[in-house]
């Protein structure tokens, strides 16, 4: 039965973009939408196969810049988080600052990051991607370690735990599941920060350079070409924290049980 339903879970959102697909392509051939407004998806698929190897290496680039920021950020993101919780003063001072990171523009950043760190580098962009991954991963991860009731701290506390032992009985168990909602949402945020950032400038090697480039001279297949291929990076990136959330969840569920 559970084979079933994750075919039947897999297979749902796949019907459902084919029927997508498949409505795209009708309304542009029988409407006759012009390839500069709105290109076919036959005609984009033609440009993903013709262009592969150029989208494939695209998607390295941009996918290097996103894992080195996501990276970065997370993990930065999960001990901020411990330090804000075990100290309210840090809380405090470092809640409205996430606040204001959260807000921060990449149209805004980008552009002075590339000035501060050289416009051939590419460290301002996984600045910006680090810095997009953090604020999710601090948030949620704060809040798990919240939600640990004062009932299992006092039972901690009977049991003469001490605190690495409370922390993995209680704490990581109970901020786990946080941990990694803020880390699927920073994996798809990462991809999206790290090709808008290619927008304003950089070495041209990633897929938003080549999306301005494309669109620039008129390319608007081509140009979705590199949206496909963006799409499937942040897919990609998406599937790997679920994966690695799976397998953190299975190593840990013996621990949980015997505590």
């Amino acid at each position: 039965m559970n084979a079933r339903a994750d075919l039947a879970r897999l297979a749902a959102p796949v019907v459902l973009a084919l029927v997508l697909v498949g409505l795209w392509q009708a309304v542009v051939v029988v409407a006759g939408v012009p390839a500069f407004l709105l290109p076919s998806p036959s005609h984009i698929g033609s440009e993903v196969v013709a262009m592969w190897p150029t989208i494939s290496g695209a998607m390295v680039a941009t996918g290097f810049n996103a894992f080195v920021g996501l990276a970065v950020g997370a993990l930065g993101g999960v001990l901020g988080a411990v330090v804000a919780a075990a100290l309210p003063v840090a809380r405090q001072m470092v809640s409205p600052l996430v606040a204001g990171l959260a807000v921060v523009p990449i149209v805004a950043l980008a552009p002075v990051l590339y000035t501060m760190l050289g416009a051939d580098s590419e460290m301002a962009r996984r600045v910006v991607c680090g810095i997009t991954a953090f604020v999710p991963v601090f948030i949620t991860t704060l809040r798990g370690l919240q939600q640990v009731r004062p009932v299992h701290r006092d039972l901690m506390r009977v049991y003469a735990a001490t605190s690495v032992q409370a922390a993995r009985a209680v704490t990581v168990p109970t901020a786990l599941p946080f941990v990694f909602t803020g880390l699927r949402l920073a994996s798809s945020l990462a991809v999206i920060a790290a090709i808008v950032a290619e927008y304003f400038g950089g070495p041209r090697t990633g897929i938003g350079s080549f999306i301005t480039t494309a669109a620039a001279g008129s390319n608007y297949a081509r140009a979705w070409a590199f949206v496909v291929g963006g799409i499937a990076l942040g897919l990609v990136f998406y599937a790997v924290s679920l994966g690695l959330e799976s397998l953190v969840r299975r190593r840990t569920a013996p621990a949980r049980g015997a505590a």
